[in-house]
């Protein structure tokens, strides 16, 4: 059970590829690996932090007030998260731009805060922000990839093709974004099919 929910979020119900939660990073930060595996751990960390301060404090949230709550207790997460970008990693920060911010009110976060933190114990829904966590930042590091590689002719900002290579621009302008979503969503579409045979 406890692996289960580590690995849910990853592979069966990765928040991106099968859930198409969070689109809007997933689309306007994913212009380059960096930035997509930044935006991802960013996330993560909130994702999991959320999860288990709404799970030890479950039982006393009154259930009429408990979606501005989990607000609240995410914002927190955010603004901590932010301070850290501004003051550690100022260009990553500016790269991300309004995004951090906006992982507030990410409906990953609070979707994995009312399915599962509210009704399961710390330790799980620990498993559960690290495993959701994991497969938004994989999600979107691998879409940065996609994007990346032929938009810009690099990886994680070391270059990989030959100078003489001509980068499409458009995959990191915001059609290349929806192109190589689509692209993905397709690809996972296929491979999970062939399992199901």
């Amino acid at each position: 059970m406890k692996m289960k929910t580590l690995t849910n979020g990853i592979f069966k119900d990765n928040p991106i590829f099968v859930q198409l939660l969070g689109m809007c990073p997933t689309l306007a930060v994913t212009t380059s690996a960096t930035n997509g595996f930044a935006m991802g751990a960013a996330t993560m960390v909130v994702l999991v932090a959320a999860n288990l301060v709404i799970s030890l404090m479950r039982k006393i949230i009154p259930s009429k007030i408990r979606i501005p709550i989990f607000i609240v207790v995410i914002a927190t997460f955010v603004t901590m998260v932010g301070l850290f970008l501004k003051a550690y990693l100022p260009a990553l920060d500016k790269s991300l731009g309004l995004f951090i911010p906006l992982i507030v009110v990410n409906c990953l976060i609070l979707a994995r805060a009312e399915a599962f933190a509210f009704k399961n114990k710390p330790f799980a829904s620990i498993l559960d922000g690290i495993g959701m966590g994991l497969g938004f930042t994989l999600a979107l590091t691998i879409l940065g990839i996609v994007r990346e590689i032929p938009g810009e002719g690099s990886i994680f900002g070391f270059r990989i093709l030959p100078e003489a290579f001509e980068p499409a621009v458009i995959m990191i302008l915001p059609a290349g974004a929806f192109l190589a979503l689509g692209l993905l969503l397709a690809g996972n579409n296929v491979i999970n099919a062939k399992k199901h045979k």
